[in-house]
């Protein structure tokens, strides 16, 4: 970002004789930013924007997009590059460290992190707490949370060896921890976690292999893991990473952190999308119910929505899906899925979607949460676990932007403003005179 602006825009208010300049930031790349940090010190007024759609909470240079044109960059790299040629851990190792790591460093990374993929013993007991039937989510918040009580020897986040041991630990103990609330709920045995397997192996071991069976990672549905992992391990200032800088910005440790970063996350219009892709497909149905369902999402009257198609960022098509899409397939010919029929009405509505003018003028394509959730469910991966999955694989992009934040000399504790629209100033009235 220049510190010496080239262009300021200048903002008056209108009736007086209050104006005020302000600096139009330019970063590498995107549109510039107005910066009005002072604009309520030169005219006493504030900003209105709902939902941050156009404010720049931060500077940045983790993750990159340009949603009119489908553009999604990791520290410049396109991110279908990196889902095909690098692996989970690489691309975590690059969002934390800004570049990717020669074969030395990628070695002393993954044994970083294999190091730290047990939890302390007493943590089992603690799963003994929740209810068999609690949803996975509310157990990641509880657990993850609770980790800071358990590790409380790398706390001090004004300490760059405590954050980057944080940042192994959290890395490396989300698969373990998610893995485990799954097992708890069906009331299997834990698994411990296997360090001679990937990032993605490991994961899928702990999820399915009981201590009386061999198991066996199918490399294939191992891969697919891998780049599942990687599409959603960041994706700039969303809810939940918003959420972990604002927790952070406090300065709370970097475990609450990414347990207020998983609750934002829990949320059906953010990590539960691919959750409702399947309720969606399960309410229709049967792909002969097509046709009256799309009519129904076309008829704004109905409230009927298409989960999974169009993003609230992207414009054009979500550079994710298209990687996605691939994916899907490949695991479907894997598993030899072809008279399934949620997936036979998945990708019939895929096609109907993709052809029918009323969408594409709309520029509603199917996003990475539609092919995500199609995959998830053909790997027999339970549809509460889909939103888990998310928070294991966003880990790595939350704790890079608290890294990030933390080490931000301009780091402020986020103090949002609003427009008051309550009742005016007013005297109490003693209980005996009211109404």
């Amino acid at each position: 970002m220049s510190d010496t602006p080239k262009d300021v825009v200048t903002v008056s208010l209108e009736g007086t004789d209050k104006t005020a300049t302000l600096p139009l930031l330019h970063g590498t790349m995107g549109p510039p930013v107005a910066d009005i940090r002072k604009l309520y010190a030169d005219m006493g007024v504030f900003t209105f924007d709902p939902g941050y759609g156009g404010t720049a909470a931060c500077a940045s240079k983790i993750t990159y997009i340009d949603g009119d044109e489908g553009i999604l960059l990791h520290r410049g790299y396109p991110i279908d590059q990196l889902a095909e040629e690098s692996s989970f851990l690489e691309v975590a190792y690059l969002l934390l460290n800004g570049e990717l790591p020669t074969a030395a460093e990628a070695a002393e990374f993954h044994k970083g992190v294999t190091h730290h993929t047990m939890v302390h013993e007493q943590l089992r007991n603690f799963f003994q707490g929740f209810r068999r039937d609690a949803h996975p989510m509310a157990v990641m918040c509880g657990v993850v949370g609770a980790l800071s009580a358990f590790y409380h020897d790398s706390l001090d986040i004004t300490n760059h060896d405590h954050r980057n041991i944080s940042a192994f630990r959290l890395i490396a103990k989300l698969p373990t921890i998610a893995a485990w609330a799954h097992k708890y709920s069906i009331g299997q045995p834990f698994m411990y976690p296997r360090n001679d397997l990937s990032y993605a192996a490991n994961f899928l071991y702990m999820m399915n292999a009981v201590p009386a069976e061999p198991y066996e990672v199918n490399p294939v549905l191992a891969r697919a893991m891998d780049r599942i992992l990687i599409l959603h391990a960041d994706h700039e200032q969303n809810a939940s990473t918003s959420t972990v800088r604002l927790a952070g910005s406090t300065g709370a440790n970097p475990f609450a952190c990414i347990a207020a970063g998983i609750a934002s996350l829990w949320g059906p219009a953010h990590g539960g999308a691919n959750e409702a892709v399947l309720k969606m497909l399960a309410e229709i149905g049967h792909k002969d119910n097509i046709p009256e369902f799309i009519a129904k999402v076309k008829d704004k009257s109905s409230h009927i929505r298409l989960m999974g198609f169009g993003h609230r960022v992207y414009r054009n098509y979500d550079p994710r899906a298209k990687i996605m899409q691939q994916t899907c397939h490949e695991v479907l010919d894997e598993l030899g899925i072809k008279d399934e029929p949620m997936l036979d009405l998945a990708l019939e509505l895929e096609h109907i979607a993709t052809t029918d003018p009323y969408f594409v003028e709309r520029k509603l394509y199917p996003n990475v949460d539609f092919y995500s959730g199609i995959i998830l469910k053909a790997m027999g991966i339970p549809t509460s676990m889909f939103t888990v999955l998310f928070a294991v694989a966003r880990t790595a992009g939350w704790i890079s932007q608290w890294q990030e934040m933390i080490e931000d000399p301009a780091n402020r504790i986020g103090r949002p403003r609003q427009i008051y629209t309550g009742a005016p100033l007013r005297d109490y009235v003693p209980i005996d005179k009211r109404g």
